[in-house]
């Protein structure tokens, strides 16, 4: 696949004329009346603030990333209320038993990340819901920050901003790129870890049944329901992706994988292409 900067130029700007071509804004979401409303005289009195906070689940797919976890479940033991959901779709490495070692829930599925993403949101009992990928790490205070970004007006959905864990210019143009896209856009991806009210999102219906790109359409359908705002503060991710195809490469490879899907190129054929690109290294 030849490679240019002018080409990956024109390829952004096609997929950004799609993207904002797309979007569609439709009503808010009906908000469903609370008890208090119903029995205004019988609600007690809450004097302990930590109780008024809303739980937030973080759900974590993972196959195979038994060395990946420690780290990322480090970064989140020291919020608290929070519960932590590992999702394992069939891993043999012993990464059931390392999320269960650092107190995380382990819920077993199928492979599939839209599948996995699904089935720990379904387990979840936090108001709040936190999609975090496996090799992703919070930053601290996540918990105050996620509250605060989903209590502005408007705001239905948010992500973090993103750092790529590794050095080099290459990657620091490519954080900017994610992170210009998604402040104009509102189309954060799944490794910016995308958090919710639970009610909206089983509202939407979930993640959408696809191999891929289950994170751009959930975005899609999340901004014809309100904003979604980029908090921040940083998460950070890991470079393997980067390391393994190269950075313009994997740039140019995600930008044409955004513009097919937007064509209507089916996804099974788009996800076919993407692996033979290559497995991320661990």
């Amino acid at each position: 696949m030849p490679l240019s900067i002018k080409g990956l130029w024109a390829v952004a700007k096609l997929r950004t004329h799609l993207a904002l071509g797309l979007n569609q804004a439709v009503g808010p979401l009906t908000q469903s009346s609370s008890l208090a409303e119903h029995y205004p005289h019988t609600v007690a009195l809450i004097t302990d603030e930590t109780l008024l906070k809303p739980t937030i689940s973080v759900v974590i797919p993972a196959l195979n990333e038994a060395r990946q976890l420690p780290a990322v479940l480090n970064t989140i033991h020291p919020a608290n209320p929070v519960e932590v959901i590992v999702v394992d779709g069939g891993s043999v490495d012993g990464t059931a038993e390392v999320a269960e070692a650092q107190g995380a829930r382990v819920v077993k599925a199928t492979p599939g990340r839209s599948h996995q993403l699904n089935c720990g949101a379904a387990a979840a009992t936090g108001s709040l819901l936190l999609f975090l990928h496996a090799d992703t790490r919070l930053p601290e205070g996540f918990a105050r920050t996620i509250r605060q970004t989903l209590a502005q007006p408007g705001v239905v959905a948010g992500a973090f901003r993103l750092t790529i864990d590794g050095p080099g210019r290459g990657l620091r143009w490519v954080e900017w790129g994610v992170n210009l896209r998604s402040r104009l856009l509102q189309m954060p991806y799944g490794d910016q870890g995308i958090f919710l009210k639970a009610e909206v999102f089983h509202k939407l219906g979930g993640f959408p049944d696809l191999p891929m790109m289950e994170d751009f359409e959930l975005m899609r359908q999340l901004r014809k329901v309100g904003k979604v705002a980029i908090a921040p503060s940083a998460v950070v991710t890991s470079d393997r992706r980067w390391r393994t195809l190269g950075i313009l490469r994997t740039t140019l490879a995600n930008q044409i994988m955004v513009v097919s899907y937007l064509l209507g190129v089916d996804p099974h054929k788009l996800a076919r292409w993407y692996r033979r690109l290559g497995k991320p290294c661990k």
